[in-house]
């Protein structure tokens, strides 16, 4: 029996994770469990689970958690030092970190550093801290087991593969809602309109920035840590059907992609079992004769800025990615509260970047006040 630590169990990641769970009740065991303020769905789950430990970030909300399961046998934490005692905590085989943004960097670690393997849906931790965590794990003998769909499909493309045969990863994006759109289409978009990804289900945040394609530049930035590839041989691939998850092409042409439809439980189940394959229930099975055909397009970097700054964050290195990431964080909070224009989220990130000298090889306290720095720039600005 495996046993799981949760990181972000109330989102839409850590729900499918504990659907995964539920289905398979001797393989997996849920010890922990963490979020961020949504006690009423998180008291469900330690009912139904019973873990041991649950942190909420919240200090009051986990104080009226604690009160809502005295009657049960669980310990209660809040904060980033219960984030971390979770992610850490001795009863834990894997932790699968599911929280959303630069939060996840040091759980990650603590759990690195615990000896746990990663299974890791929180890019912002990679996309910022890449230099650090990938050599941590070498160190400590931990396995990072990707839970996004593409960086799964590319994860198994390379089984039995050496990777250093890579010639060049395809990296697909459905094109999010906006596909084929100009920037004078997007001129007026709402919220509502952004949220309408046409055919994955995810949260708020992630589900704009693929409307942005974004969170493909993040994906990029991601990649290039996980498989040890140049950021200029990740090829970003439009395909519409969200049917090939990913591809690799090797150097002597053969290209190897992993196919499937579009459901989540996928990949976490794939990277809770590795490096064995069980039937995923209430899966829907992929009928090529009812698809019958696939579609691939360039991406439009001149409607999607978000995806050329994403490779010029990466041209730069070291912090710039942290910018990057800090700005298209808040510049989305801002555009979900209906504070700025959608066509202002690329553009605070670029004017976020702009005003940005990169630490080379900055520290988890450096990327951190470079965050603080970002969020204080724009703050200012808008």
């Amino acid at each position: 029996m495996k046993h799981i630590a949760l990181l972000g169990s109330t989102g839409s990641i850590g729900t499918q994770t504990l659907d995964v769970a539920s289905h398979y009740p001797d393989d997996f065991q849920v010890v922990g469990l963490a979020a961020g303020s949504n006690i009423k769905k998180l008291e469900e789950q330690i009912r139904c689970f019973k873990p041991k430990m649950a942190a909420v970030w919240d200090k009051d909300k986990a104080k009226q958690l604690k009160e809502n399961v005295s009657d049960m046998d669980i310990q209660i934490l809040d904060g980033m030092e219960g984030l971390c005692a979770v992610a850490a905590m001795e009863e834990a085989d894997i932790t699968l970190t599911a929280v959303v943004g630069m939060i996840g960097i040091r759980p990650t670690i603590a759990a690195i550093q615990a000896g746990k393997d990663i299974a890791l849906a929180n890019k912002e931790t990679l996309v910022t801290a890449g230099h650090i965590i990938m050599p941590l794990a070498r160190e400590k003998g931990v396995r990072i087991l990707p839970v996004d769909s593409e960086h799964s499909a590319i994860f198994q493309s390379l089984n039995g593969e050496d990777r250093g045969s890579i010639h060049k990863i395809l990296l697909t994006a459905s094109g999010g809602p906006f596909r084929g759109r100009k920037r004078k289409d997007l001129e007026s978009i709402q919220v509502e309109d952004a949220l309408k990804h046409p055919n994955w289900v995810m949260g708020h945040k992630i589900t704009i920035d693929s409307a942005t394609m974004v969170n493909k530049g993040l994906e990029v930035m991601e990649a290039r840590w996980l498989f040890d590839v140049e950021p200029e041989r990740i090829q970003v691939v439009v395909h519409p059907e969200s049917v090939i998850h990913s591809m690799v092409e090797f150097e002597d042409t053969a290209v190897i992609g992993q196919l499937g439809t579009p459901d989540m439980r996928l990949p976490i189940q794939y990277a809770l079992f590795y490096p064995d394959r069980k039937p995923l229930i209430g899966g829907a099975r992929l009928d090529l004769f009812a698809l019958a055909s696939l579609h691939f397009e360039k991406p439009d970097l001149e409607t999607f800025t978000g995806l050329k700054l994403a490779y010029e964050a990466m041209a730069q290195g070291g912090s710039m990615t942290t910018v990057f990431n800090a700005a298209n964080e808040r510049a989305v909070a801002k555009f979900l509260d209906r504070k700025i224009r959608f066509l202002d989220i690329p553009e605070i990130i670029g004017e976020s970047m702009a005003v940005h000298t990169p630490v080379a090889s900055p520290s988890v306290e450096e990327i951190l006040s470079v965050e603080k720095t970002t969020y204080e720039f724009i703050e200012s600005r808008w």
